[in-house]
């Protein structure tokens, strides 16, 4: 026991929540590999097997499942304990998680007011919400619905805004209408509950036609090889918009309307602490935050979202 890291123990967490290896890694920012080995070490150090797995699947042991709650319990006093000592030092760290964007001047609006640690467990905004709500997270910038924000007590304020565009095969990159693409809903809503929220919603505004995978094709090469099967331009997922086309794909920006992705910064409504609020205010007041142009006329983005503040 003596071996046993407060490190393996978040990936323990993690796997458990994924169900999944590769999306954990992928979460945890770490080789799949390593992670790999990082469990069977904590495995080994516990004297317990805690996950079943096999070439298709991942589910935790009865042991796996027992130690769970206690785990996540002890990874709060760790939280809770390091939060406590900031404030003894006077420089009190101030948690924040995100989904794949945050603010290209993040450090510098917030380095006067609270030592900032990002946290590098990526997850969907709706585990960010979560992890808020839970006390893991102080903040998190994600998306989120108004009902969600009541359901767990959150606050929220519009701090950015992504452009979505198509992808599709050939050389045309000029304007293509919104009724004239795809978007892609996977049946893993576990990694994809949000973004389903929205393309369902988008399609049902626009006219564009939705899509149902299963290979969890919203990003990555099983992406692209969905766009080159369509006979669509297929809109980008906020987590793709970023990564590289292959030389055969184009990005087409969408119009009619053009379509927004709201990035916002969660709190919880309970929140006392001065350093975090000093931060929501930091991120959020002033003309750091601007339009986005998410308010522009023929703009569109998802209703049931928190209204600028």
């Amino acid at each position: 026991m003596a071996g046993v890291e407060l490190r393996q123990l978040r990936y323990f967490v993690a796997v458990a929540e994924e169900l999944n290896f590769g999306r954990a890694a992928e979460r945890l920012l770490i080789a799949g590999p390593s992670l790999s080995q990082q469990i069977k070490a904590l495995e080994r150090d516990l004297g317990v097997r805690l996950f079943d797995r096999d070439r298709r699947s991942v589910s935790l042991t009865p042991a796996g499942a027992a130690l769970l709650p206690h785990t996540r319990a002890l990874l709060e006093r760790a939280d809770d304990l390091q939060r406590r000592a900031g404030r003894l030092s006077g420089s009190e760290s101030v948690r924040l998680g995100y989904v794949n964007w945050l603010p290209a001047d993040l450090v510098a609006r917030t380095s006067a007011v609270a030592q900032l640690h990002i946290d590098a467990w990526i997850a969907p905004s709706h585990t960010q919400a979560a992890r808020v709500a839970d006390g893991s997270l102080d903040l998190a910038v994600c998306w989120v619905r108004t009902d969600e924000l009541e359901q767990r007590g959150l606050q929220a304020r519009l701090i950015g805004a992504d452009r979505l565009y198509a992808v599709t095969t050939g050389d045309d990159t000029g304007d293509v209408l919104a009724q004239d693409t795809v978007v892609l809903l996977d049946d893993d809503t576990t990694s994809w509950s949000s973004w389903n929220d929205y393309a369902e919603q988008l399609a049902d505004d626009t006219g564009a036609r939705s899509v149902r995978i299963t290979d969890g094709g919203i990003t990555g090469p099983a992406f692209f090889d969905h766009v080159r099967r369509s006979g669509r331009p297929v809109i980008n997922s906020p987590k793709g918009q970023t990564t590289p086309l292959p030389p055969d794909l184009v990005q087409r920006p969408v119009v009619a309307p053009e379509v927004y992705w709201p990035w916002f910064l969660v709190w919880r409504g309970s929140e006392d602490r001065a350093a975090v609020r000093a931060v929501v205010d930091a991120l959020c007041d002033g003309d750091g935050v601007g339009d986005l142009g998410i308010h522009a006329p023929g703009a569109w983005r998802p209703d049931g979202a928190p209204p600028r503040q």
